[in-house]
């Protein structure tokens, strides 16, 4: 190739590079962008995440419970413990023990049938306190438990049961009492000591008097 040819190419290049140079200045004359403007209307904001939790309610004493607590909603309740626990009397024990009797009955004290040594090592009776720890959480409460169960955590709910659990049995256990709630005595008014004064009698407005008569005038004058 000679330099005739050579300089062809090299002005075809130059050519082609001044071409593009030039476009891209004559579209920036001719296109203004403008810069993104506000929006047309307001973002809402975004809403500030709660704090935390709502702390968790806490429960009546187990006595105020029991004393409005429902043993047929207990039975009902109960029917997920059906599977691993008999409520009859004279009822077989299965992967736990039979629940007839259970309340103040002692524990881990029932014939033929092997409790766990955590159990065994808590000891006491089933009292009605206990049983709501218990029913609230096994393993937390008794750690080591056989029990897989993973508790009630509604206290409703959980005296329900245990109210149901308290007709288990011959003579059922008296339920405890419940403690009311102290009432506000209105503070005793004392009657003032001193007597209110007694108003007095305005002083009587005495008469005017009654003018006295001239002297009679003398003759002759």
């Amino acid at each position: 190739m000679d330099s005739f040819e050579l300089n062809k190419v090299a002005g075809a290049a130059l050519g082609a590079l001044l071409f593009a140079v030039g476009s891209g200045f004559v579209a920036e004359l001719i296109y203004h962008p403008k810069p993104a403007g506000a929006a047309g209307y307001a973002l809402p904001e975004p809403q500030a995440k709660a704090a935390g939790a709502a702390p968790e309610v806490k429960a009546e004493p187990l006595p105020i419970r029991l004393a409005s607590a429902s043993a047929d909603k207990g039975q009902s309740a109960a029917k997920k413990c059906a599977s691993c626990h008999s409520f009859d009397k004279g009822g077989p024990n299965k992967v736990g023990p039979h629940l007839w009797g259970v309340v103040d009955r002692q524990k881990a004290h029932e014939s033929g049938f092997e409790y766990s040594a955590a159990l065994k090592e808590k000891g006491g009776t089933w009292t009605y306190d206990e049983l709501d720890h218990f029913l609230t959480n096994p393993k937390g409460y008794v750690a080591g438990t056989k029990m897989a169960f993973a508790g009630i955590a509604s206290p409703t709910e959980r005296a329900d049961v245990i109210a149901y659990l308290r007709t288990l049995s011959d003579s059922p256990a008296p339920l405890p009492a419940a403690e009311k709630k102290a009432e506000a005595k209105p503070a005793d008014v004392k009657p003032a000591d001193a007597k209110p004064a007694e108003a007095k009698p305005a002083d009587a407005v005495k008469p005017a008097g009654t003018p006295p008569t001239p002297p009679a005038p003398k003759q002759g004058e």
